[in-house]
């Protein structure tokens, strides 16, 4: 998804571009939900990050606009709005505190009682204690986007190889193409590495020339339902301590998730994280025990050593870098992609990306042990925490 935003804006300044992908569309871009959630998907302790998903949140429309108009095709994007249901009283008193958190930033947010939650979603478990609504929390469906921008990346001219890179070409100390699993090799003034988890595969870079992105296994489910729609709009919550959420399309189908697992490069459907997303998922609204479980998709997520995205310069010169956004790819999309094209052609990046260049690496290890032992929590990992702590002090 990134790879082929950053080629569309790329293309669209000017600049002739090339996608080098075996598999367009077939990993984390995905399997995703599709969730364009800053609040929800708030990480604590990074404001940085925060502003960032608060940024690209606001360029969607606009992005959708004239991906729709350039690609000829809708990508079901829908201001829908997020629910983050609490499971208990405890998980209550950690939504008003993000409500607190929120508010102090300028965002907009609404804690719900039982009721009033149960009368924007009927369907939605009774013994539910009430929620936060992030209304400026919306979807796309992330097929659709992924089926445009390769769409619009053709329409504008971007060559497109059904290959794989297998190593780095360097002259002296810059990178100026790749080698390809098809024989050849591909020369440039610039590359843009935008390979997801599978970054670090490609052979030919000194050691530590490139931040390390490890893989993030994660589990996502379709659901298909009958009848009227159980969901108007996206639901998360903690069930017991274990998030999830429900992301329904406009199509019928709902999108459960996700699992999250460091598993290496496996990429295998596990029947527990399937049992465990069915029965959380049926634990907010129970009658999707009735829905067809239609699909179950697997894929890596791709994160950096402290889970924020690596964009701009790498170490190496001609190498560029639009990887590590583990769990807001998806989101995250618009502002990379002006962000890398705006580079390419200007040679600047714009300000709001400047805290997540790879530059950031280029300090100390006691600098860079401290931020890694801050890891980022979501709204529903939060109240779990609290709901920890407040069992522990009694």
């Amino acid at each position: 998804m990134i790879g082929l935003g950053v080629a569309w804006r790329a293309r669209l300044r000017g600049l002739t571009v090339t996608v080098v992908d075996p598999e367009p569309g077939s990993g984390a871009s995905w399997t995703a939900a599709g969730m364009l959630a800053p609040l929800s998907e708030l990480h604590y302790g990074e404001k940085p990050l925060l502003a960032l998903n608060m940024a690209s949140a606001r360029r969607y429309p606009a992005f959708v606009e004239e991906l729709e108009r350039s690609s000829g095709t809708e990508v079901g994007y829908l201001r829908c709005g997020t629910l983050v249901a609490a499971w208990d009283g405890a998980d209550m008193a950690g939504l008003r505190d993000i409500h607190g958190f929120a508010r102090s930033l300028g965002l907009e947010t609404e804690l719900l009682t039982r009721r009033q939650l149960r009368a924007r979603v009927p369907a939605s478990a009774s013994g539910l204690a009430g929620a936060l609504s992030a209304p400026d929390d919306h979807q796309v469906d992330n097929r659709l986007l992924h089926s445009a921008l390769l769409r619009a990346c053709v329409a504008e001219g971007v060559t497109l190889l059904p290959t794989a890179a297998r190593r780095w070409l360097l002259r002296g100390d810059r990178v100026v193409g790749l080698a390809l699993a098809d024989g050849t090799d591909l020369t440039a003034p610039v590359v843009v590495l935008a390979c997801g988890a599978w970054s670090g595969r490609i052979d030919g870079l000194p050691p530590g020339a490139v931040p390390a992105v490890r893989p993030v296994k994660g589990q996502t489910l379709r659901l298909r339902t009958v009848g009227s729609p159980l969901l108007t709009c996206v639901l998360r919550g903690s069930v017991r301590g274990c998030p999830v959420y429900l992301v329904p399309r406009a199509d019928g189908r709902i999108v459960v998730g996700a699992s999250s697992e460091e598993a290496g490069f496996d990429v295998r459907p596990r029947a527990g994280a399937v049992y465990e997303l069915l029965r959380d998922a049926q634990a907010l609204v129970p009658g999707l025990g009735e829905a067809e479980l239609e699909e179950v998709s697997t894929s890596l997520r791709p994160a950096s050593p402290d889970n924020a995205p690596l964009i701009g310069p790498s170490r190496i010169p001609g190498l560029l870098l639009a990887v590590g956004h583990y769990r807001n790819g998806v989101l995250l999309t618009p502002v990379t992609a002006d962000a890398i094209a705006g580079l390419l052609a200007d040679g600047a990046l714009p300000d709001e990306v400047a805290a997540f260049t790879p530059a950031r690496f280029d300090r100390t290890e006691d600098q860079a042990a401290g931020d890694q032992a801050v890891e980022g929590r979501t709204v529903e990992e939060k109240a779990a925490a609290d709901r920890t702590t407040r069992e522990d002090v009694g």
